[in-house]
């Protein structure tokens, strides 16, 4: 079944061509990996998919409800594009709860947990404008997964995260799968395109191509 459906969808971004007539079909609970080289148009596809740009042509859909048409962004993503806009003077912890209140959906404990889980502290006092880059990294991995959200679109979610903190989110998405989550991830890392993916589509003179694993 397909959870996410692109179909015949072309794109300009910014004058470049980078989308013409593509198709693509997201099935449920696996992990999808895009790749291809800087600018070649991953995370405006991401993009697309979550409803913050919109494609020329053809169509996006989530679920039986078209993005743009029929609802403006889907319910129940995790995303990480482009890294979040935290509250500089204020913690991590601090930063999750002013997310967390917009939907009222989870409790203190819920968000505290998602950042052991994810390698934080959540009772740690520094602010977030003196993190490091993989504890920002790890902070918008936590607001990407904190509500347990269904379909997690996660571009470059490893950057600068170290290798103990690698291993440890690889076997999160790989847990998130077999409770039936759906990814789509990006990586320059060819290890975790390897490790974690069902699928993978290589992004190729503006088409998406299945790469043989």
């Amino acid at each position: 079944m397909s959870i996410i459906s692109l179909k015949n969808v072309s794109k300009t971004y910014k004058g470049l061509i980078l989308f013409d007539g593509v198709d693509l079909n997201v099935e449920k609970g696996k992990i999808y990996g895009i790749v291809g080289p800087n600018g070649s148009g991953k995370s405006v596809l991401f993009k697309m998919i979550c409803g913050f740009v919109f494609p020329d042509n053809g169509t996006v859909s989530v679920g039986s409800e078209e993005i743009g048409k029929n609802k403006r962004f889907p319910d129940n993503f995790g995303i990480i594009i482009d890294r979040p806009g935290y509250i500089a003077n204020k913690t991590g912890f601090q930063n999750l709860k002013e997310l967390a209140l917009i939907k009222g959906k989870i409790t203190d404990e819920k968000i505290r947990e998602t950042m052991e889980i994810v390698g934080l502290q959540p009772q740690a006092k520094q602010k977030v404008k003196n993190y490091s880059l993989g504890m920002k990294q790890k902070l918008a991995i936590a607001q990407a997964i904190m509500e347990d959200q269904q379909v997690l679109i996660l571009d470059e979610a490893f950057n600068a995260l170290d290798t103990e903190s690698v291993d440890k989110i690889r076997n999160l998405l790989l847990s998130f799968k077999d409770e039936g989550r759906t990814i789509i991830i990006t990586s320059h890392n060819q290890e975790d395109i390897n490790i974690l993916c069902d699928y993978v589509f290589r992004i190729n003179k503006y088409k998406l191509e299945l790469v043989d694993l």
